[in-house]
């Protein structure tokens, strides 16, 4: 069997090469043939090629209609918040407002002229044309209240509009990915409330170099509305930011009316006396230490402070509340501020490219107030902020120096505060152990 069945595989190989071989034959005939009908079919007999006339046919296509009115503007919108010592001119350039119509009737018009007296710490929203020409303006110039500008065609209207007096409670959640303004976003959270957040818990987490990917964060924060349409985010009343696996948490409490400030739910002060830096956001590019290279001057000399990588204009924050006790120009150093605090702390900001409006000698300044703007004077390689930390006259590490804590919560309103702690702690539980989404 093994034999007979050798064989047929055999023959049938056999048969296989006779087969291509006359598989080849008929192809080439076929070919042949084919290409001969082809011939015949393109050209018949007896037909002229020498002298084909070729005329030229044009004939009318009908176009599509196209609109040719102009395309309207794509409105840009902004926000930003009203500065110590700001002008009305600063703060609409800032907005990107290049509107000399717009800028006459906020001055000339009764209602609109309200936005003079501006407040620092006051959001402002506006929108405007690609070319800065201003569409809209908004001023919140009460905690209950938004000044509105309209513009119709080539004229403007005021009008000032009381929002709801109860704000409506938002609760989200999210998880880091790559930054914190990254995960808001993606969780549909406003910048103002995300920059509440870093500042919130600037004093234990360094958001530039402590967030780990799939760290988490719940808030509960308020919306103020004007017929039923959100106007503005308000204020953070709890939040949670696990960082690194360690839990953080903060509640809002007044002491008097309009005036708070943020504790753990034990009732300690998350407000220590000085910030871990001052920049929201940035990266450290060299450290405090006692030989380093300059790279310009080109020897070994300490580096008393520690340096900031960020962006020309970044704003820079007093760390602590204190006293401008120097303003100006400094050798190396460029533009420096110099702030003198309680006790025998002093802190130190040099490079600046400009300083804050209305800040001079004896300015009283707060924690987390801008007071320059980062550059490149003096002797930089390129813009940062270089940051000193002294205690009685001797430059401390910033990033290690051992720095008091805030004055805790009085204890007369520890039973107040108890009872807000407990009811704001239960909507964390409730959102923390949902998914990353927002709900009322």
């Amino acid at each position: 069997m093994k034999i007979k069945k050798m064989r047929i595989i055999s023959q049938t190989q056999s048969c296989r090469d006779l087969g291509k071989g006359w598989l080849s034959k008929t192809a080439i005939i076929a070919g042949l043939s084919l290409f001969g009908v082809v011939a015949a079919f393109g050209i018949a007999p007896d037909t002229i090629t020498q002298s084909i006339e070729v005329k030229p046919i044009i004939a009318p296509l009908a176009l599509p209609n196209f609109d040719s009115s102009p395309v309207e503007d794509t409105p840009y919108s902004y926000q930003d918040k009203v500065e110590k010592g700001d002008t009305v001119e600063r703060l609409l350039s800032r907005l990107n407002v290049e509107d000399s119509d717009a800028l006459r009737f906020l001055r000339a018009d009764r209602t609109a002229k309200s936005i003079f007296q501006l407040k620092p710490g006051r959001t402002v929203q506006a929108t405007t044309t690609e070319d800065g020409e201003l569409l809209s303006l908004r001023y919140f110039n009460q905690p209950d209240s938004v000044l509105s500008i309209e513009r119709n065609g080539e004229k403007f209207t005021a009008s000032e509009k009381r929002l709801s007096e109860t704000p409506r409670l938002i609760f989200k959640t999210g998880v880091i990915r790559n930054s914190l303004f990254g995960a808001t976003d993606a969780a549909g959270i406003p910048d103002t409330v995300a920059s509440q957040i870093a500042k919130i818990f600037s004093t234990d987490i360094d958001f530039h170099a402590d967030l780990r990917r799939g760290d988490q964060f719940s808030v509960v924060y308020e919306v103020y509305q004007e017929a039923d349409e959100p106007m503005r985010p308000g204020r953070v009343l709890t939040a949670e930011f696990i960082n690194n696996g360690t839990p953080y948490r903060a509640v809002y409490f007044e002491t008097s009316p309009g005036r708070g400030d943020y504790y753990t739910p034990e009732g300690k002060s998350l407000r220590k006396a000085f910030l871990r830096s001052p920049l929201e956001f940035s990266r450290v590019t060299s450290g405090f230490t006692m030989a380093r290279f300059h790279p310009i001057l080109k020897n070994w000399r300490a580096h008393t402070g520690v340096d900031f990588a960020a962006p020309i204009g970044t704003r820079v924050l007093a760390t602590a509340d204190g006293i401008v006790q120097f303003i100006g120009k400094q050798n190396g150093y460029g533009n420096v501020v110099e702030l003198k605090h309680q006790g025998e702390h002093s802190t130190l900001y040099a490079h600046l490219s400009g300083f804050a409006s209305g800040l001079h000698r004896s300015t009283i300044v707060h924690q987390g107030e801008v007071i320059g703007y980062v550059g490149a004077t003096g002797l930089a390689t390129g813009p940062h902020l270089h940051y000193e930390f002294k205690v009685a006259g001797v430059h401390q590490d910033p990033l290690g120096a051992m720095v008091p804590f805030a004055t805790p919560l009085p204890p007369q309103y520890s039973t107040a505060f108890k009872q807000k702690a407990n009811a704001l702690e239960a909507k964390l539980v409730l959102i923390r152990s949902s998914k990353p989404s927002s709900f009322e």
